[in-house]
């Protein structure tokens, strides 16, 4: 019953957001909002009774997520979706489409989306974060006697203590890359599984450089960057100002593109305003499906990331496989699936953060990459074919062996066996 008046409560909220937004104060809502829903979530976890029971429903797993987001989150949820599918489980998907202004067209897993939870495993690729919100949209029942995995990532060291009330609804975490799984073992004694992506990048030679509207006699340097996430984070001021080091006139044979996805006027104009002056950066913010984004990253010649943080680095490894050349900050998860055999990894010093940036906040530290020599790895891998053709076959040989769908489904099917045995 306890239960029942909190789900009523979350969904008249809800359902007068838009009003609430109106009439107070964006910043005091944002303050508001974290602390209501620990209120609810630790409420709700005083009563909360959850005891696995295998044999109360079939074998299988419920993947829930934002499986048709179009953004990074919805696309590692269909990298599990892929995993799962190669590990020869019975699964089904629950879609879950509640993350702000997030367009929710993808349609690859659409032929497994029911909306069900049949099967005795719930796999929740929902970050932290929006867990409570998931938890009051979501059935009642579909926590009861289930064995609930949240599929997590976070890019700092430290794991947010106001999300570790979170943990109470579950019984396991999976995350991919063990650098996430260090910082989120710091704060619970549930097990935290190390799950690897199964990376791929399809692409279509009809998306080309002209399809883009770029140059096709320019050497062309790539980064990209999600206003879904935080500008500060993701760093393509950094990328623009390394470039800039390295052709500080400008050079006609070089050009640097810059990927804006889920643009915000804000970011927008503060990027245009790094570049002035440069005639060859070329600004994309159109819309684009996952097939244009890959065949954008493959007719580009090079792909720079000098984030301060990442949880994995997905676009990263798809650039990898498909043997564009990276230059990244050699910190947090990234490293795990590149080095300086497969990429120019630059330098950095880690800094603490000096103000709240999101969910990252003030007093935690990441890297600051060194943007001297990203500017000299950028003018070696124009200037050396020799080098960059090693650079590139080497990416693509590491990651088609380290993030294979092969050993993604592999890991994924043993640790369902294990949870079944232990279940026994």
């Amino acid at each position: 019953m306890r239960h029942s008046l909190f789900r009523f409560f979350w969904g008249i909220v809800t359902a007068w957001k838009p009003v609430l937004k109106k009439i107070i104060p964006s910043a005091l809502l944002k303050r508001i909002q974290p602390w209501l829903a620990q209120r609810k979530l630790a409420a709700v976890l005083s009563s909360f009774q959850h005891r696995f029971c295998r044999s109360c429903a079939p074998d299988g797993v419920n993947l829930i997520g934002y499986i048709k987001g179009e953004i990074g989150l919805g696309q590692s949820c269909r990298l599990v979706a892929d995993a799962l599918s190669q590990s020869g489980a019975a699964f089904t998907i629950y879609n879950i489409d509640q993350i702000g202004q997030m367009r929710h067209s993808d349609s690859t897993w659409d032929s497994k989306i029911t909306n069900t939870t049949p099967f005795n495993i719930n796999l929740i690729h929902i970050n932290p974060s929006e867990l409570v919100a998931a938890y009051f949209q979501l059935p009642e029942s579909m926590w009861a006697q289930h064995y609930n995995i949240g599929f997590w990532l976070w890019e700092l060291e430290e794991f947010p203590e106001e999300w570790c009330l979170c943990m109470g609804l579950l019984d396991e975490i999976w995350t991919p890359a063990e650098f996430v799984s260090e910082s989120i073992r710091k704060k619970t004694g549930l097990p935290v599984r190390t799950v690897p992506y199964a990376v791929s990048a399809p692409t279509d030679p009809a998306y080309s450089r002209s399809w883009f509207h770029l140059p096709e006699n320019q050497f062309l340097y790539l980064t990209m960057y999600d206003c879904n996430s935080t500008i500060q984070r993701k760093n393509p001021l950094g990328v623009i100002a390394a470039y800039k080091r390295a052709f500080p006139v400008e050079n006609p044979d070089v050009g640097l593109v810059i990927k804006v996805n889920n643009p915000q006027q804000e970011d927008l104009d503060t990027i245009r305003s790094s570049f002035q002056g440069y005639r060859n950066i070329y600004l994309i913010s159109d819309i684009l499906t996952k097939i244009q984004v890959n065949s954008l990253v493959d007719c580009v010649d090079v792909l720079v990331s000098l984030h301060r943080a990442e949880g994995f680095g997905l676009v990263l490894a798809e650039a990898m496989l498909l043997g564009t050349p990276v230059i990244a900050t050699n910190w947090s998860a990234n490293t795990e699936f590149m080095d300086r055999e497969t990429a120019c990894m630059i330098d950095y010093t880690l800094v603490p953060i000096e103000k709240d940036c999101g969910p990252y906040k003030a007093g935690n530290r990441w890297a600051d990459a060194d943007l001297a020599q990203a500017a000299q790895a950028m003018k070696r891998l124009w200037q050396d074919p020799a080098f960059y053709q090693t650079i590139s076959q080497n990416a693509k040989r590491s990651v088609s062996a380290q993030l294979s769908l092969e050993r993604a489904g592999r890991c994924i099917r043993e640790r369902i066996d294990e949870i079944y045995q232990q279940a026994e």
